[in-house]
């Protein structure tokens, strides 16, 4: 990665003094890559005494939309989601009204949203096996889906560079905590949680191919015959 960054500074013809901020991109998303992506920005800004603008991973994926209505939803692995709506606003310093603040869901959590319009965007809406679950959940609001979009450092530097212009430099650092944004707090489940949860499925199964048992008499009811008096 410093050797990446190292190549396209010299591509740009500027070294990191150069630099205002150093923008990078929050979160949410892969676990490994936010900390990698947080950890580097922080390192670079500590050597170079430059403040830090962390950009949120949605937003910067609805900066490639072509529209002023954007539902962004990210497969989030484990059944989630990680899902997020924007407005594009003359007014916010992003450029990006949160209409749904970024959320981790469920299938049967998707945030509800008003109106249609909506472009949609993001790696959920690429999936064969997600798209369904989307399409069906925002029915009738969607104008269409924008596919192919990952995350990119041309759109976090987008999205940071119009919060300088409209707040300055030191309003627009100060408007984001330099945190990751993880969403998620339970990454994957341990061995000991999957083997339970194996253990688990398996006596639900057999209990479900077992005929049911006969009810057993009531100790009060008599067992002799009727006898017509």
């Amino acid at each position: 990665a410093i050797s990446e960054l190292k190549g396209l500074l010299n591509d740009a013809g500027c070294t990191l003094a150069d630099l205002d901020a150093i923008a990078f991109g929050r979160g949410p998303g892969s676990f490994v890559g936010v900390r990698i992506a947080c950890g580097l920005a922080m390192g670079l800004a500590l050597g170079a005494r430059k403040p830090l603008l962390p950009v949120c991973t949605l937003t910067a994926l609805a900066e490639q939309a072509a529209a002023d209505r954007v539902l962004v939803a990210v497969d989030a692995r484990m059944g989630e989601f990680y899902v997020a709506a924007y407005a594009r606003s003359e007014s916010d310093a992003s450029g990006w009204q949160t209409v749904v603040k970024p959320l981790l869901a469920r299938a049967d959590q998707l945030p509800l949203l008003t109106g249609t319009d909506w472009v949609a965007m993001g790696s959920g809406f690429d999936s064969l096996m997600l798209k369904p679950i989307l399409a069906a959940r925002y029915s009738g609001q969607l104008s269409r889906v924008q596919s192919g979009c990952l995350p990119s450092a041309s759109q976090v530097a987008s999205v940071a560079a119009r919060r300088i212009a409209r707040l300055g430099i030191e309003a627009a650092v100060a408007s984001e905590p330099a945190t990751p944004l993880y969403l998620r707090n339970h990454v994957a489940d341990t061995i000991e949680e999957r083997r339970l949860a194996k253990t688990m499925k398996e006596r639900e199964q057999q209990e479900q191919s077992q005929p049911p048992q006969p009810q057993p008499q009531d100790a009060h009811q008599s067992t002799m015959p009727d006898v017509a008096a």
